[in-house]
């Protein structure tokens, strides 16, 4: 705490008369206000006591009291929302500029429960005929906006900031770019961009940032390229490019950023903490998990943020010996206390291994030791560990009776595992209503899986009619698709693909995979290709064009593994990974010598000599 002479300790004498002794305080106080940029609230009440006491009746015509006014109602902000209102609510109407109406606001936008009010007050900004908002009130309209994800509001303070001349304000259109990104529109934030004649380093990196939010991831890269013609990265932007990279699960342009910050790590001190969390996040989404560990054993303190970090890569890993071992070091020898976000990654571990007792007793200690209100997603895991290991009635049972409404992913959860365990079709077909109703529009998935219960039932009449149902709704299958990297470079794979550069050699060479694979065991497994009532050489066909086995074929064919010492295949795929491609990536990887990890739509599979880490339980 700053060393402050409290005010009450000064002379009173004369304090009260106008002239030189009157300015001479204040002179004092403003030295006061000034000595940090935080002043401890009780010091600014012991000088707002003596700004009253040089007379109130002085503020309209005493330009330097109302300064002090203002500096006070600034200051306050920073510690007490109640406060800055009285300070507020002291002031004459006509004594109200604008630099106090931006502290209000700020007041506002920065509390916790009252951010709503910070565009009233901007609005009785505007009502003043004698006031104007300046480029210091829009950004603090904007972050209030932002967080409340108020569109309509955030736009009229953007039609404001073009109709007062503040559209070439670079600070103003940051702001701007991260209100629509927060709200979604991606579009509108990338047109006030493209708009800017000059941009700064933090007009990249919120650009950046919103693209990596959305999911373009790509596009992010590339402008993070074009942002290196006229700024060099900070801290933030290395963040985002890392977030970056392990949306895409690019490997060696994480490795690089790494390599960067390592090079940095002064320049880049400030951000050490928010950057390990990422790059753990990064290589674990990566699929080298060994590497998540590195990072984070190489720190010495940790906060209950990368704590999560590390516990999420060992549950979507499969891991859950690991899980509950760094759970119980976090709790027992570091004392740090689990969140919410904590319980999702054991969870959702128990999920990927079929840990049913130990998933209910999580729930419980969540519930009941830690007090902690569980959300829809830990309903989630808790019904879909349940439903995949055949306790579907307790499952429903939970859905139908949690306090919070079922959503869409939790339904689908229930029909995933009916369809799997060939449960009945009337349960089915309630579930897949279920889900339609909770879902503004339907997506393919609840369609192909109602397909494939019917088609297990040998019901072709039904999965003709759920086809042209998708058929006359455009509802539209998503094209499974797999992305390898090889040598930093991606390639990606769609079901079925004949448009790769080497193409040909691709499927020449996969024949030859499945050949060896068949000589040592391998029947293709038609149960989940049975959405046709066809030949079993045409359902052989449409399993071998799935798009994982066009990667692994490209890639042993790319590394020339057969017969070498052993490497690593990280595969990426949109979808879940059927039987048949699971049972096929098993033998690859122990007759032709390699290991590969693949990220499905839910989790990790690490293939190793013939059998996967998820134990056959996906």
């Amino acid at each position: 705490m700053m060393n402050v002479v409290p005010v009450t300790g000064l002379p009173q004498a004369g304090f009260s008369r106008a002239g030189a002794a009157g300015s001479a305080r204040r002179d004092l106080l403003f030295q006061l206000l000034n000595k940090s940029v935080s002043v401890p609230m009780t010091h600014l009440k012991q000088i707002h006591a003596q700004v009253l006491r040089t007379g109130q009746e002085t503020l309209d015509n005493c330009p330097a009291t109302l300064f002090l006014y203002s500096r006070l109602i600034h200051l306050s902000t920073l510690h007490d929302f109640a406060y800055t209102l009285v300070l507020f609510q002291h002031l004459p109407g006509r004594s109200r500029n604008t630099f106090v109406f931006n502290n209000l606001i700020r007041a506002y936008a920065h509390s916790k429960d009252h951010k709503e009010q910070a565009f009233c007050v901007f609005r009785e900004l505007l009502a003043h005929e004698n006031l104007h908002p300046d480029k210091h009130t829009f950004p603090l309209v904007l972050k209030a906006c932002a967080y409340l994800f108020s569109l309509s509001e955030g736009m009229q303070a953007h039609a404001h900031v073009l109709k007062r001349g503040f559209g070439s304000d670079v600070y103003v259109n940051n702001s701007l770019i991260h209100f629509y990104s927060s709200c979604g529109c991606s579009e509108s934030a990338r047109k006030v961009f493209d708009k800017m004649s000059e941009r700064s380093l933090v007009s990249w990196n919120v650009i950046i940032d919103a693209l990596v939010k959305i999911g373009e991831f790509e596009e992010a890269l590339g402008m993070y390229q074009e942002m290196k013609l006229s700024f060099g990265p900070d801290g933030y932007t290395m963040q985002t490019l890392i977030d970056a990279c392990a949306g895409l699960g690019a490997l060696s342009m994480g490795m690089w950023a790494h390599a960067f910050v390592l090079r940095n790590r002064d320049a880049l001190a400030e951000s050490e903490t928010l950057l390990a969390k990422s790059l753990i996040e990064m290589y674990w989404k990566c699929g080298f998990m060994e590497m998540a560990v590195q990072v984070f054993e190489g720190k010495s303190k940790h906060d209950v943020s990368s704590w999560n970090s590390i516990l999420l890569g060992f549950a979507a890993h499969g891991d859950a010996e690991n899980v509950f071992r760094y759970f119980n070091r976090m709790i027992n020898q570091v004392g740090i206390k689990p969140n919410s976000i904590t319980f999702l990654g054991i969870m959702s571990a128990c999920n990927h291994r079929g840990l049913v007792d130990e998933g209910r007793r999580c729930f419980d200690l969540m519930v009941n030791c830690y007090k902690i209100e569980p959300v829809l997603e830990h309903y989630g895991c808790l019904i879909d560990l349940l439903a995949s290991q055949g306790q579907i009635g307790e499952a429903l049972d939970i859905a139908s009776n949690m306090p919070i409404k079922p959503d869409a992913v939790i339904w689908r959860s229930l029909l995933n595992a009916c369809c799997k365990q060939s449960i009945g079709l009337e349960l089915s077909q309630e579930l897949a209503k279920k889900i339609m109703a909770a879902e503004e529009n339907s997506s393919s998935g609840v369609y192909v899986l109602l397909s494939r219960v019917y088609a297990s039932a040998k019901r072709w009449n039904e999965v003709g009619i759920v086809r042209k149902l998708m058929t006359e709704m455009s509802v539209q299958k998503e094209p499974g698709c797999t992305s390898v990297e090889i040598d930093g470079v991606a390639h990606e794979f769609f079901a079925g693909d004949s448009t790769h550069p080497q193409s040909r050699e691709i499927h020449l060479f996969l024949n030859e995979v499945e050949e060896r694979l068949r000589y040592n065991g391998y029947v293709p497994d038609l149960s989940q290709a049975h959405l046709v009532d066809e030949a079993a050489e045409g359902k052989k066909g449409s399993l071998k064009l799935h798009s994982e086995k066009l990667a692994i074929a490209f890639a042993i064919m790319k590394l020339k593994l057969i017969m070498k010492s052993k490497a690593t295949i990280r595969l990426f795929k949109n979808l879940g990974v059927c039987r048949d491609c699971h049972n096929f990536t098993k033998l690859v990887s122990k007759h032709f010598n390699v290991e590969i990890v693949m990220r499905d739509r839910l989790r990790f599979h690490h293939f190793k000599d013939g059998s996967c880490s998820c134990k056959d339980i996906w």
